[in-house]
């Protein structure tokens, strides 16, 4: 578990949450992922959800978990991070022997659990599974995403050494896989994602690597994706998955105006997410589908605006779409200017 330690500067580094001192109106954002990621189409279609409501939700791209995590608990007008349960473990495993740690995450609380995020492995087609990464070059993500925690951690329990791990972002890795540049990356993604599905990658060349290892399939949930879930992938492959959590901060609605408004938010969009599931789950990503709202990661709680929100008694405050104002008949002095203007550009 050595290489946990290089988290933990960045962890650290999440000083004082400025926006309780902020006695302004919340603006709502939720921090999300890559362009070709999960997670923003995720976020996307909960900006959607608000849009209908009346009420703008932004949808931010990051690195990934941790830095999504770490804006919760310390970027102002950021209400809503998704991040992995992985992630959510580590950072209670060291705020129980660090108090910095400990300090750094207190106030993040519980939104939804969402789904599963299969952890993909593309390599070339002469490896066969993990332990023949052992000597080559592998990109792991970048610092700040929960990608780069997971396969570090996977290639530390599987006991495999790369010859290099590479700290580059999936949609840079693929073109230098396909070049030779290096052998494999790893992706935590929930199928489909978009960079497989949109990434013209040949079956002859390359595949995803099954993850049967008994102790990761312990430590991770084991996953089988489906035949077919890409174009370049015929035959059902034996992965893992971590769950992809909707996270949120422990807001005051007593306090000042911005701890209000962004209750109000997390609340709102709470209401939301509840009654309009089957409406995520029909228009938004495949992956509603399989999404639990009753299946919360051990050892957090969730937020006490998220519960405001779920009583059966609260009404999200939607804004009841601008009526059109009626439109009044032309005065004859308009009626001759727009004869005028008619006759010669044309109506």
């Amino acid at each position: 578990m050595r290489f946990l330690r290089f988290l933990l500067p960045a962890i650290l580094a999440a000083g004082p949450w400025l926006a309780p001192a902020q006695a302004q109106d919340a603006r709502l954002s939720i921090m999300t992922g890559a362009p070709t990621g999960t997670y923003i189409q995720i976020g996307r279609d909960l900006g959607n959800l608000m849009g209908q409501c009346g009420q703008g939700l932004e949808v931010v791209e990051s690195a990934g978990s941790l830095e999504n995590f770490l804006a919760v608990r310390q970027r102002p007008n950021t209400q809503f991070g998704i991040v992995q349960s992985d992630v959510l473990e580590y950072m209670q495993t060291f705020a129980g022997g660090d108090p910095g740690v400990a300090r750094a995450i207190q106030g993040v609380r519980i939104a939804f659990p969402l789904y599963e995020e299969e952890v993909h492995v593309l390599a070339r087609r002469d490896i066969a599974g993990l332990d023949d990464l052992a000597g080559k070059r592998v990109a792991i993500g970048v610092e700040n995403s929960g990608t780069f925690l997971t396969a570090s951690l996977i290639l530390s329990l599987a006991g495999v050494e790369p010859a290099e791990t590479l700290l580059t972002a999936p949609a840079d890795a693929l073109p230098q896989l396909k070049a030779g540049q290096i052998d494999a990356f790893f992706y935590v993604a929930g199928a489909p994602a978009s960079l497989y599905v949109e990434g013209d990658i040949d079956g002859e060349r390359f595949h995803l690597l099954p993850i049967a290892d008994p102790t990761l399939q312990a430590v991770y949930s084991p996953s089988t994706l489906a035949a077919g879930t890409y174009g370049f992938q015929q035959d059902p492959v034996d992965l893992v998955a971590v769950k992809a959590v909707l996270m949120t901060y422990e807001y005051d609605p007593a306090g000042n105006r911005y701890h209000r408004a962004s209750c109000q938010g997390v609340s709102d969009l709470s209401n939301l997410i509840l009654t309009r599931i089957d409406q995520l789950r029909a228009e938004g990503h495949p992956k509603w589908k399989s999404v639990d709202l009753t299946d919360i990661p051990p050892g957090w709680d969730v937020g006490a605006c998220v519960n405001r929100g779920l009583d059966p008694g609260y009404q999200a405050h939607c804004t009841a779409p601008r009526a059109q104002p009626e439109s009044l008949p032309d005065s004859e002095a308009n009626s001759a200017y727009r004869r005028n203007i008619c006759a010669v550009i044309g109506c």
